[in-house]
Order: structure tokens, then C-alpha cells, then sequence
């Protein structure tokens, strides 16, 4: 059975968190199909999408440490850091996902897996950085 949106995300975040400590190993994803009763299919499409961001971090960490004008970008925690990698791959390479949908989720995994506190955290470094992307566009458009 197909994992819905929010699962999937679950597991591209779960992968991507345990990434920053060692390569992916194969054991991880038994053990996903297990917790998340998925197929191997599912959990493969979840790494793919890991593999996709981690070739985008030269992009996305100047971004997150540009918009976080109150943290240093080592200081802020891994599951935030993760977090934040996750939403703006959402927000910045992936047109399929409306920027709301890309916050919203942000803000519901660090809700699940950090701290309702740092939620807001998380909120305002999306926000900030899907409105500075917007606006660009926005200006290139020609009124007729």
C-alpha cells in the first residue's frame, strides 16, 4: 500500500536525519518497511528523495544560514537543521509541492520529532524564504 504525503515525508525526514551520521545502511530499510508497514518500493522512493536533497545542500545550507539571522547554522539542533533541509528542498526544487503545504509540514514534523517551541523557529526561516523567493517572481512578471 502506497504511503500517504504526510508518512512519506515522515520517512524522507527519518532518513535524511540519520544521513547526517553515516551513510544509509541497508538494515534501515527492513526496518522502515516494518515500522511504517510499507513496501521496500516506498522506502526506496523515500531514499531517493534523501539522495535528491543531499545533491541540493550546497544550495539549501547557505539558505537556511542566511535566514537565520539569530542562530549560527551549527548551533541550530539536527532535527531542525533536517527539518529545515527537508521544507526548503520542498520549497525551492519541487514544484509539485505548494510552498504552504511545504510549511505547514515543516512546522507538523517539528511539532512530532522536535519541540513545539521551535516550531516557530521553523516556521519563520520557511516563510522568510518562500516570500524572498516569491517576490523575485513576481517582479518578472509583465503586466499587460
Amino acid at each position: 500500500m502506497p504511503l500517504p504525503p504526510q508518512k512519506f515525508r515522515e520517512a524522507v525526514f527519518q532518513i535524511l536525519f540519520t544521513s547526517d551520521f553515516a551513510p544509509i545502511p541497508e538494515e534501515m530499510v527492513a526496518f522502515m518497511m516494518a515500522e511504517m508497514k510499507t513496501t521496500r518500493r516506498e522506502i526506496q522512493g523515500a531514499i531517493d528523495r534523501v539522495k535528491e536533497i543531499l545533491e541540493k545542500l550546497p544550495e539549501i545550507d547557505p539558505a537556511i544560514a542566511d535566514a537565520s539571522t539569530g542562530y549560527d547554522f551549527d548551533r541550530i539542533s539536527r532535527v531542525e537543521r533536517t527539518i529545515l533541509r527537508l521544507g526548503l528542498f520542498e520549497l525551492l526544487f519541487d514544484p509539485r509541492t505548494p510552498p504552504a503545504i511545504a510549511i505547514a509540514e515543516g512546522i507538523r514534523l517539528c511539532r512530532k520529532f522536535g519541540t513545539v517551541e521551535s516550531a516557530q523557529f521553523i516556521n519563520a526561516i520557511l516563510d522568510g524564504i518562500s516570500q524572498k523567493h516569491a517576490a523575485p517572481a513576481a517582479e518578472t512578471q509583465v503586466s499587460v
